[in-house]
């Protein structure tokens, strides 16, 4: 999760794909009622207020504390917190920590998942999905063929690079995924409005035109192979794993 301002407006109104496509990982951290969980990364809260319908007591956590008004704004019943995810406390361990394509923010992974083990009960659980190694590749290597050095804001890692942090700091890794998600970005200037949403972490302290001519090149360049019937499709990767202390 970086500390950059984040537009939480236009993440609600844009890019509701990111908790979207999060709502099936629910399922895979199966919460209880009764149970006290940790959403890390929580964003503008959509995922969990999910988790709170199920009976589980949750706090969600995000870096941005535009993302936090936001999520206290639309779900006032439960606890947000502003805290980063390598160096967040929990006050009493919890049963577990969910995140959704939030790690990937996160470049130094051992602290976070330090963190996360801190927070976590004997046998509590970790679950989560991120993006994984490959991740938005062709559209990656388009942005640096026109921009050139961009200053890489993400972490996405193979299975075997993430099992071994988690390994490292006392987890037992149970399941782990890496798979394709070919991901729709709507509109005729869905691309773009994604190198708007990310493009202050991607394109530094470049002026506004430098940054809008960059959008227009990229998008014009992959127009041919990745715009299909009034859309984007981009090459998402996630890695899903989930995992126990020990």
């Amino acid at each position: 999760m970086s500390s950059e301002r984040w537009n939480a407006e236009r993440y609600q109104a844009g890019h509701s794909y990111v908790w979207r496509y999060g709502e099936a990982l629910i399922d895979l951290l199966e919460p209880c009622a009764g149970e006290r969980i940790v959403d890390l990364g929580c964003g503008s809260g959509q995922l969990t207020a999910l988790i709170a319908e199920r009976g589980a007591g949750v706090i969600g956590i995000d870096s941005s504390s535009e993302m936090i008004a936001a999520a206290r704004a639309n779900f006032p019943a439960i606890e947000f917190r502003v805290a980063d995810a390598t160096s967040f406390a929990i006050e009493d361990s919890v049963d577990a920590v969910f995140s959704n394509a939030a790690l990937h923010w996160v470049r130094d992974a051992a602290s976070a998942i330090a963190c996360v083990h801190r927070a976590l009960r004997p046998g509590g659980r970790f679950v989560f999905e991120m993006g994984g190694s490959g991740n938005t590749g062709e559209l990656i290597k388009n942005i640096r063929e026109v921009a050139g050095e961009i200053d890489m804001p993400w972490f996405f890692p193979s299975i075997g690079q993430y099992a071994a942090l988690l390994e490292a700091s006392g987890f037992e890794v149970l399941q782990a995924q890496l798979f394709d998600r070919p991901t729709l970005f709507e509109g005729e200037h869905g691309l773009e409005d994604w190198l708007i949403m990310w493009g202050d972490f991607l394109f530094g302290k470049r002026s506004e035109p430098e940054k809008a001519e960059i959008r227009r090149e990229v998008a014009g360049r992959m127009r041919r192979s990745s715009y299909r019937g009034g859309g984007w499709i981009v090459d998402y990767r996630r890695l899903r794993m989930a995992a126990v202390t020990r």
